[in-house]
């Protein structure tokens, strides 16, 4: 079968996120407690962070270790410019210092650790290696280190995504979700406040933060796997659980995700699309692939994104959890009904309007003719 054939893979994929997500986990409560100022801003305005880059170091070293340098390609979102200026020393020192921190870790969760403290050399050359550009053609890792850094930035939701894609096609998906809350209710809420209730509530309503999802192409299973706490040591596949998408098909009862910033989202048009289906309730509003999560863990029935004219969709922000979500029983595609396409290199190229995921085909259906009435009269 197909997914037995990335078995090694996807074992060295779930390792290396749940690693991930003890980085950033140490890394936002740093941020969120002493608003350190290891944060900057790209060409575009969007946030980099310390996390970012240390979690595309960790894991193209692990990468590299397990399958080979020579082997591996990653596509992935994060560059070494901003760190090889001569004015972030301390932000570089900062990355380095992180990077040995998390793979001092590795034994924890079943993985290998250097035998000596990785330089600033090595690291800032694992970051560079991440330049693949993809494409039809051999196997390529898409990683998004940090998706959703305003989210991370802020304390609140934000995802570690790392997805295969051999000759154009995603065969495997990893997604973790560190401040991913159990009850679905929760999400509404920003993450800050989460501890504080939870410290109110009795311990069989703790909100239990933290987990990964998982998939291979041609299971028909998605997996779940809570974060390891304190001193635990990482078992896996102990402790997963299967995944499904919600069975809810009536427009009325269905919960509707979009992102939260309105940068890239058109935030009117899909409104307009919710009233013009018979959707009733508000929208959830999640930062990052943690909406792809909703969708597959069944806390949501429907994704919609409409971005602005002229922004491109890259592979690392969708690979991952499109997999898990078509696995765990959902349907994504573009706003036309046609697959995404991951084999143009970095980005969706071909996109038709926006992307839209469901739980299953009736909602799907009543989504995409909804978009042909109105699309016309659309400001888009």
């Amino acid at each position: 079968m197909e997914d037995e054939k990335y078995s090694k893979e996807l074992d060295v994929a779930v390792r290396v996120v749940h690693l991930a997500c003890f980085l950033c986990q140490r890394v936002q409560e740093g941020l969120v407690s002493t608003n350190s100022d290891h944060v900057k801003s790209k060409d575009d305005d969007s946030p980099v962070t310390v996390a970012d880059w240390s979690v595309q170091a960790m894991v193209s070293w692990m990468l590299s270790e397990y399958f080979g340098r020579q082997n591996v390609s990653i596509v992935a979102e994060e560059d070494v410019e901003t760190l090889s200026k001569a004015d972030s020393t301390d932000l570089l020192d900062a990355v380095v210092s992180t990077v040995n921190e998390c793979l001092a870790e590795a034994p924890r969760f079943g993985l290998k650790r250097p035998d000596k403290t990785i330089g600033n050399s090595q690291v800032l050359e694992a970051i560079s290696r991440c330049n693949s550009s993809g494409g039809p053609t051999g196997r390529h890792w898409a990683l998004d280190p940090v998706d959703g850094t305003l989210g991370f930035v802020r304390g609140d939701q934000y995802a570690v995504a790392l997805a295969l894609i051999d000759n154009g096609r995603v065969v495997l998906g990893v997604l973790g979700c560190p401040n991913y809350p159990m009850r679905k209710e929760w999400l509404n809420i920003h993450h800050q406040h989460y501890r504080s209730m939870s410290k109110s509530l009795p311990s069989s309503h703790s909100w239990e933060e933290g987990c990964v999802m998982y998939a291979s192409r041609g299971s028909d299973e998605a997996w779940m796997q809570p974060l390891i706490r304190g001193d635990e040591k990482f078992e896996w596949p102990n402790f997963a659980k299967l995944i499904r998408v919600s069975s809810i098909d009536d427009p009325a009862l269905a919960t509707f995700c979009e992102p939260v910033e309105k940068t890239n989202s058109n935030h009117s048009f899909t409104a307009g699309l919710a009233h013009s289906v018979g959707l009733r309730k508000q929208p959830l509003r999640v930062h990052s692939m943690v909406k792809y999560a909703a969708i597959a863990r069944g806390d949501a029935e429907i994704y919609m994104k409409f971005a602005r004219a002229g922004y491109k969709e890259k592979i690392w922000d969708h690979a991952a959890g499109v997999l898990i979500v078509q696995e765990a029983g959902g349907v994504v595609t573009d706003a036309g009904g046609r697959p995404l396409d991951f084999s143009k290199g970095v980005y969706l190229e071909g996109l038709d309007r926006g992307i839209i995921a469901c739980s299953g085909d009736a909602l799907h259906d009543k989504i995409i003719g909804a978009i042909f009435a109105s699309w016309d009269s659309s400001n888009l």
